[in-house]
């Protein structure tokens, strides 16, 4: 396509803001003239285009019609101040909400589906429009003399702009190598990687670093396939105070010990508060020793992924996660506060003691925990170092003193302070309750009723776990079997762990232990855990086969917890998919949260599954869920876990 304008000098700054992951608005600005700087979130946007030297701005709203409007709330007081344009694309089945938009700032706004010859002429009308208000010229926060530099062929050099040239004490005319030279080693395998990826099809790209006087850059690259020439606009990150972006860069590229220290250096010289965790994995040499390099590998890749999803879930955008050699990960964040940093801390010692799968079996690991926070003009290095202190005098003490519950679980078992409760779940279409899951609970002398989750830790920490499922199981099996003839109808659905699916001979002893109860097959559902179906998917397939063929039902339970594979549903022989309770109550936020939990409800009904939401607990989560398509639902809106007196009563209030 060439489409220049020349009222429009070539590599005129374009500031783009698309929350697509693959990006053509930005190819067809690029090749239409324009130097495109890209951002993906609404945080801090209007502090970037400031930043960016652009007069106007794009908004990609198609498909994301909130986040749009909300980064147009946010660009739409510095666009009118200064003079500039707030260029806006809508679905064209969104038309009607455009007077929200123009509400909010925005100058013009183009319909999709449309032409690449569209939307270049709504681009200069914007920038038409600039040029007869002509306050973006004039306005006092323009950023006078950019950072950036172009490389001609023909030249064989790079052309840094004073400003840029000033800051790195270079002439305006170096050597690329010279340039190069001012980064660290990743720095420039990042700069390298990205001049690869330019090209023709690909002619803009961008990547960050660290530029001495500055902080934190990021170099917007814009490739001109006419001429060969390569335009750069530098950037700055650490200009101002944006936790967003601070957040957002760390995700990307402090995921080790160098990349983390570089983020709380950077949070601590703006004078924030930063608090830090540090958790370590025990054992985990023998580990290798015992089941081998790889599998201890895969075994931390699992483990960093459960750290990453407690702390997004706890901390939001407002956190790091760095791995920091060996078996230990950092957790930071600015301004958490201390609640946030205990609730944290318990969610990671229950996440971490859960067992791992992996192709040689089940693993348990021990954890230890510290944290600290910063102290005022405390470098990073010295922060770091107390923590560390703190871990190797054996971090805090748990929330729950796993180790002495799990001195006492077979005790528990012994004198029958295992009891089973039953929870309802209803039928969305007529409301009435059509079956229960059978749910442990430890009536603990000292501690009163503990949890499932807090019993099953303690269980594998004593390497029981697989003896306490059995026994939860066979109580369960034994009440159901008991039921008073109201509750004759009812379907019971119990769970199986990690231990119990890769322990030889699976299906034959849980089919012993149901026989023996008495209670019928035809009325049971065996639900498993994602987390508890092993790597080797066609040994899961026959297991949970063999159960159906012999008359129970299969359910795959939690599904959504982050873990979720599509090859689950393909390839396993289920009947239901119980919907995890934090994508249930996701169905109240964002548009993009109900689509989310519409598109597993829709995929699993196409598949022949009967679908239940689990944790529902408002009537607004209820309407959302039914509306969604939704079958059966369980959750403290209707009932919390139940012994057979109440659920009995519940029952007969029915009829």
């Amino acid at each position: 396509m060439n489409d220049r304008d020349p009222a429009a000098p070539v590599g005129a700054p374009l500031f783009l803001l698309s929350f697509r992951q693959r990006d053509e608005l930005g190819a067809v600005a690029a090749n239409a003239g324009w130097r495109v700087v890209g951002a993906r979130r609404a945080e801090g946007a209007a502090r970037r285009f400031l930043a960016s030297g652009a007069a106007v701005a794009l908004v990609d709203a198609r498909g994301a019609l909130e986040e749009g409007l909300a980064a147009v709330g946010e660009l739409g007081g510095v666009v009118s101040a200064n003079g500039a344009a707030l260029l806006v694309l809508v679905s064209r089945g969104d038309s009607a909400r455009l007077g929200e938009f123009l509400d909010a700032g925005a100058t013009h706004f183009l319909a999709s589906p449309m032409r690449e010859g569209e939307l270049v002429q709504a681009l200069r009308y914007a920038e038409r429009f600039v040029a007869r208000v002509g306050g973006w010229e004039k306005r006092e926060t323009r950023i006078a003399e950019p950072l950036g530099w172009r490389w001609d062929p023909a030249l064989r050099s790079l052309q840094l702009t004073p400003a840029l040239a000033k800051l790195l004490g270079m002439p305006v005319s170096a050597s690329p190598r010279a340039c190069l030279e001012r980064l660290d080693a990743e720095d420039r395998v990042l700069a390298r990687a990205a001049f690869r990826r330019l090209s023709d099809a690909m002619p803009s790209t961008a990547f960050a670093h660290d530029l001495a006087g500055v902080g934190r850059v990021v170099e917007h690259l814009q490739y001109d396939p006419q001429t060969r020439r390569l335009h750069a606009l530098v950037e700055p990150l650490g200009a101002a105070p944006d936790a967003g972006a601070a957040v957002r860069e760390a995700l990307h590229d402090a995921r080790d010990a160098a990349g983390a220290r570089r983020w709380i250096e950077r949070r601590l010289g703006e004078g924030r508060r930063v608090s830090a965790m540090l958790v370590a994995l025990d054992r985990f040499e023998t580990i290798n020793e015992a089941h081998g390099r790889a599998t201890g590998d895969a075994l931390l890749g699992s483990a960093g992924r459960r750290v990453s999803d407690a702390a997004r879930e706890v901390l939001g955008r407002h956190a790091i996660v760095a791995r920091m050699g060996g078996p230990e990960f950092l957790v930071a964040a600015v301004d958490a506060g201390d609640m946030a940093m205990a609730t944290l801390r318990t969610l990671l010692d229950e996440a971490l003691t859960r067992p791992f799968v992996t192709g040689n079996g089940v693993i348990s690991l021990a954890v230890r925990i510290a944290m600290v926070e910063s102290n005022p003009g405390e470098p990073a290095p010295a922060m770091l170092r107390r923590l560390s202190e703190r871990l190797i005098d054996g971090g805090e003490a748990r929330v729950e003193p796993l180790d002495q519950l799990a001195g006492d679980v077979q005790g528990a078992i012994d004198r029958g302070e295992i009891a089973t409760l039953f929870q309802p779940q209803v039928a969305v279409s007529t409301g009435k309750l059509s079956g229960t899951e059978a749910l442990a609970r430890w009536n603990h002398p000292q501690r009163g009723e503990i949890g499932a989750e807090t019993l099953f830790a303690a269980a594998a920490r004593a390497d029981m776990t697989a003896t306490l499922s059995e026994h939860v199981q066979a109580r369960a099996l034994a009440a159901a079997a008991a039921w008073p003839a109201v509750l004759k109808p009812l379907r019971l659905s119990i769970n199986v762990t990690a231990e119990d699916v890769a322990r030889p001979g699976f299906a034959d002893r849980l089919l012993g232990r149901i026989d023996a109860s008495g209670f019928p097959r035809s009325r049971l559902t065996i639900e498993i855990t994602e987390s508890s179906i092993m790597e080797e998917l066609g040994e899961a397939a026959r297991l949970l086969a063999e159960l159906r063929t012999a008359g129970c039902r299969v359910a795959i339970d939690d599904f959504g917890t982050g873990y979720s594979s599509l090859a689950y549903l393909k390839a396993l022989p289920l009947d239901y998919l119980k919907i995890d309770k934090k994508l249930s109550q996701d169905i109240t936020g964002s548009a993009r949260d109900r689509i989310v939990v519409r598109g597993v409800i829709d995929m699993a009904r196409s598949l022949g599954l009967t679908v239940i939401a689990e944790g529902v607990e408002t009537r607004e989560q209820l309407e959302l869920l039914a509306k969604d398509g939704c079958q059966y639902v369980q959750g403290f809106l209707f009932a919390e876990p139940l012994d057979v007196a109440a659920l009995t009563a519940m029952m007969e209030a029915e009829t």
